[in-house]
Protein backbone atom coordinates (compact mmCIF):
# COMPACT_ATOMS: atom_id res chain seq x y z
CA UNK A 1 0.00 0.00 0.00
CA UNK A 2 1.67 3.51 -1.05
CA UNK A 3 1.00 6.23 0.66
CA UNK A 4 1.48 8.83 -2.12
CA UNK A 5 5.07 9.90 -3.26
CA UNK A 6 8.87 9.00 -2.92
CA UNK A 7 9.71 9.35 1.44
CA UNK A 8 13.17 10.24 0.65
CA UNK A 9 11.97 13.23 -1.73
CA UNK A 10 11.45 15.59 0.70
CA UNK A 11 14.68 15.02 2.43
CA UNK A 12 16.16 14.81 -0.59
CA UNK A 13 14.47 18.48 -1.68
CA UNK A 14 15.65 20.27 1.57
CA UNK A 15 19.15 19.27 0.62
CA UNK A 16 19.14 20.69 -2.22
CA UNK A 17 17.89 23.91 -0.61
CA UNK A 18 20.33 23.65 2.05
CA UNK A 19 23.17 23.31 -0.42
CA UNK A 20 21.87 25.59 -2.93
CA UNK A 21 21.61 27.97 0.01
CA UNK A 22 25.63 27.08 1.23
CA UNK A 23 26.59 27.92 -2.18
CA UNK A 24 25.20 30.92 -3.19
CA UNK A 25 26.41 32.41 0.79
CA UNK A 26 30.11 30.85 0.30
CA UNK A 27 29.72 33.13 -3.23
CA UNK A 28 28.83 36.26 -1.93
CA UNK A 29 31.48 36.07 1.28
CA UNK A 30 34.39 35.02 -0.93
CA UNK A 31 33.46 37.26 -3.58
CA UNK A 32 33.04 34.38 -6.76
CA UNK A 33 30.37 35.25 -9.25
CA UNK A 34 30.24 39.22 -7.61
CA UNK A 35 31.66 41.85 -9.59
CA UNK A 36 34.95 42.09 -7.56
CA UNK A 37 37.12 44.26 -5.38
CA UNK A 38 39.45 46.84 -6.34
CA UNK A 39 41.86 44.19 -5.35
CA UNK A 40 40.83 41.75 -7.58
CA UNK A 41 39.65 43.80 -10.43
CA UNK A 42 41.69 45.09 -12.94
CA UNK A 43 41.21 47.81 -15.13
CA UNK A 44 40.52 47.40 -19.01
CA UNK A 45 42.98 49.09 -21.01
CA UNK A 46 41.94 51.90 -22.83
CA UNK A 47 40.30 51.27 -26.39
CA UNK A 48 39.21 48.27 -24.43
CA UNK A 49 35.61 49.05 -23.84
CA UNK A 50 33.93 50.34 -20.50
CA UNK A 51 33.90 47.17 -18.88
CA UNK A 52 36.41 45.87 -16.98
CA UNK A 53 36.59 41.54 -16.38
CA UNK A 54 37.73 40.64 -12.92
CA UNK A 55 40.71 38.84 -12.31
CA UNK A 56 42.58 37.22 -9.64
CA UNK A 57 45.38 39.18 -7.66
CA UNK A 58 49.03 38.20 -9.08
CA UNK A 59 50.53 35.68 -6.68
CA UNK A 60 53.40 38.05 -5.73
CA UNK A 61 50.81 40.51 -4.95
CA UNK A 62 49.31 38.40 -2.47
CA UNK A 63 52.02 37.13 -1.01
CA UNK A 64 53.43 40.56 -0.34
CA UNK A 65 50.04 41.67 1.44
CA UNK A 66 50.24 38.07 3.68
CA UNK A 67 54.27 38.66 4.24
CA UNK A 68 53.54 42.06 5.05
CA UNK A 69 50.37 41.98 7.57
CA UNK A 70 52.08 38.97 9.10
CA UNK A 71 55.06 40.56 9.93
CA UNK A 72 53.61 43.81 11.17
CA UNK A 73 51.42 41.90 13.56
CA UNK A 74 54.53 40.01 14.63
CA UNK A 75 56.64 42.92 14.82
CA UNK A 76 54.05 44.36 16.84
CA UNK A 77 52.75 41.66 19.02
CA UNK A 78 56.56 40.11 19.25
CA UNK A 79 55.49 36.36 18.83
CA UNK A 80 54.89 33.65 15.89
CA UNK A 81 51.58 31.99 14.86
CA UNK A 82 51.40 28.67 12.81
CA UNK A 83 52.12 29.20 9.82
CA UNK A 84 48.98 27.28 8.45
CA UNK A 85 46.58 29.45 10.19
CA UNK A 86 48.30 32.25 8.92
CA UNK A 87 47.08 30.99 5.52
CA UNK A 88 51.43 31.22 4.55
CA UNK A 89 53.26 28.25 2.56
CA UNK A 90 56.14 27.48 4.13
CA UNK A 91 58.09 29.61 1.61
CA UNK A 92 56.03 32.73 2.61
CA UNK A 93 56.65 31.81 6.52
CA UNK A 94 60.37 31.86 6.08
CA UNK A 95 60.07 34.94 4.32
CA UNK A 96 58.04 36.44 7.11
CA UNK A 97 60.63 35.65 9.90
CA UNK A 98 63.40 37.10 7.75
CA UNK A 99 61.72 40.11 7.43
CA UNK A 100 60.85 40.44 10.87
CA UNK A 101 64.55 39.89 11.77
CA UNK A 102 65.50 42.87 9.35
CA UNK A 103 62.64 44.72 10.87
CA UNK A 104 63.42 44.67 14.24
CA UNK A 105 66.94 45.49 13.68
CA UNK A 106 66.06 48.20 11.88
CA UNK A 107 63.79 49.30 14.41
CA UNK A 108 66.75 49.06 17.58
CA UNK A 109 68.95 51.36 14.76
CA UNK A 110 66.34 53.89 13.25
CA UNK A 111 62.70 53.53 14.78
CA UNK A 112 59.04 51.88 14.15
CA UNK A 113 58.27 53.87 11.24
CA UNK A 114 61.97 52.60 9.29
CA UNK A 115 60.69 48.78 10.20
CA UNK A 116 57.67 49.61 9.05
CA UNK A 117 59.06 50.63 5.55
CA UNK A 118 61.66 47.96 5.64
CA UNK A 119 58.80 45.39 6.14
CA UNK A 120 56.98 46.79 2.90
CA UNK A 121 59.94 47.13 0.58
CA UNK A 122 61.39 43.63 1.65
CA UNK A 123 58.33 41.60 1.15
CA UNK A 124 57.46 43.06 -1.96
CA UNK A 125 61.17 42.25 -3.21
CA UNK A 126 61.00 39.17 -1.60
CA UNK A 127 57.66 37.99 -2.92
CA UNK A 128 58.36 38.62 -6.07
CA UNK A 129 61.83 36.63 -6.66
CA UNK A 130 59.48 33.75 -4.67
CA UNK A 131 57.00 33.83 -7.77
CA UNK A 132 58.85 35.68 -10.72
CA UNK A 133 59.42 32.29 -12.63
CA UNK A 134 55.71 31.59 -11.41
CA UNK A 135 54.50 29.36 -9.07
CA UNK A 136 57.30 28.21 -6.94
CA UNK A 137 56.27 24.43 -6.29
CA UNK A 138 53.81 21.88 -6.34
CA UNK A 139 52.50 21.28 -2.69
CA UNK A 140 51.39 23.68 -1.13
CA UNK A 141 54.16 23.66 1.51
CA UNK A 142 56.16 25.43 -0.93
Amino acid sequence: MRTGGAPWRAPARALALLTGALVTATAAVTGCGGTGTPETTRRAPEGAGASASPTATPPEDLCTRLVAHWSREILDGGTYGDYQSMGLSDRQYEIVRDVVDAARAEREREDARAARRLVDRTARERCEELYRDGTPGAGPWR
